[in-house]
């Protein structure tokens, strides 16, 4: 259950790419806030900034990328400012992350429980050796993986398990805040529904927020309580999962929704979306969204909407057809 604090403020956070002839401006002054034991989440096509927006927050944008403007405030203070001390403790003692292809990220060549105790030992060496693998041994349990099994090898464990084994790491050293980038990307769906339940119990015990990001949008809807859509680097909407499909505000909200097949009823065409989106690097004037957009007037192509928060729906939405 999540409280009214809030843990994480993002207020106009702008990240670019920078070429030899030209500046891709990959997130464009996003604004929002995680409360203290939310799930929020993130959610878009391919390619419009939702990764980038979790480096950012990690400060792990790395070159070309180039965090350009904004403020990241995490329990009050200033991240982006952070000196490296600071910073280090940031990162795993207060924020994880589970990274997209989790299944891959383990080294292949050396047994789990050292990259587990690794991550322990770093940030807790005064624990030492026993005391690091004695927290492994807890974290395992507590994924439900057999601690009997902490010597092996990553090849020696299935993509779910492996999974289980990222997700231990990210926990060890009790973090308010854990930033999951697909976490489910190559699992069966028996298997994302056994991880995503396993996430909402720990959630749940152990207090934590996260951050889930995924182009997944039922998943999301299962697991997040609030969820903002990404478009072309901008928030679009912002919203409570329960209503985010069944009201939604943004056209790009409602046709993403629209292009979910129904597990019931009769069979029926998915509308899809047309067009592309739109190149980063030569950026249409006014709403990014109007020209793929069947509702779009005349200002929408002329001047940007701001995200604004409209009570009688309980969300915020960046659209003109709103006012």
């Amino acid at each position: 259950m999540s409280s009214d604090r809030v843990l994480l403020e993002v207020r106009n956070l702008t990240v670019d790419y920078v070429g030899d002839n030209s500046i891709a401006r990959a997130v464009n002054g996003i604004d929002f806030d995680i409360r203290e034991g939310e799930a929020f989440g993130l959610a878009g096509e391919s390619g419009c900034g939702k990764s980038t927006v979790a480096f950012a927050l990690a400060r792990l944008t790395r070159l070309p990328g180039l965090v350009s403007g904004g403020s990241v405030r995490f329990g009050g203070e200033e991240v982006l400012q952070f000196e490296k001390a600071r910073l280090k403790a940031y990162r795993w003692r207060e924020v994880s992350f589970v990274f997209q292809s989790a299944m891959n990220a383990l080294n292949p060549v050396i047994p789990v429980s050292e990259q587990i105790m690794d991550v322990i030992e770093t940030h807790n060496p005064e624990l030492g050796e026993k005391g690091a693998r004695a927290r492994a041994v807890e974290m395992f349990e507590l994924v439900g993986i057999p601690p009997q099994r902490l010597d092996d090898f990553p090849h020696q464990f299935s993509g779910g398990m492996r999974q289980r084994i990222c997700i231990a790491i990210a926990l060890a050293l009790n973090p308010r805040l854990i930033i999951m980038d697909e976490p489910t990307t190559a699992l069966d769906v028996v298997v994302q529904r056994d991880i995503i339940e396993q996430i909402v119990e720990l959630k749940s015990r152990l207090g934590f927020s996260v951050l889930f990001i995924t182009h997944d949008l039922g998943l999301m809807i299962e697991f997040c309580d609030r969820i903002g859509v990404m478009y072309s680097g901008e928030l679009v909407e912002v919203a409570p999962a329960s209503s985010i499909l069944t009201n939604p505000q943004h056209p790009y909200t409602r046709a993403l929704g629209s292009s979910f097949p129904p597990l019931t009823g009769p069979r029926q065409r998915l509308e899809g979306i047309a067009g592309s989106p739109p190149d980063l690097r030569a950026l249409p004037q006014g709403c990014r969204f109007s020209p793929r957009c069947p509702h779009a007037m005349a200002v929408c192509s002329e001047t940007a909407p701001e995200l604004r928060f409209y009570p009688q729906h309980e969300s915020e939405a960046a659209c003109h057809l709103l006012n």
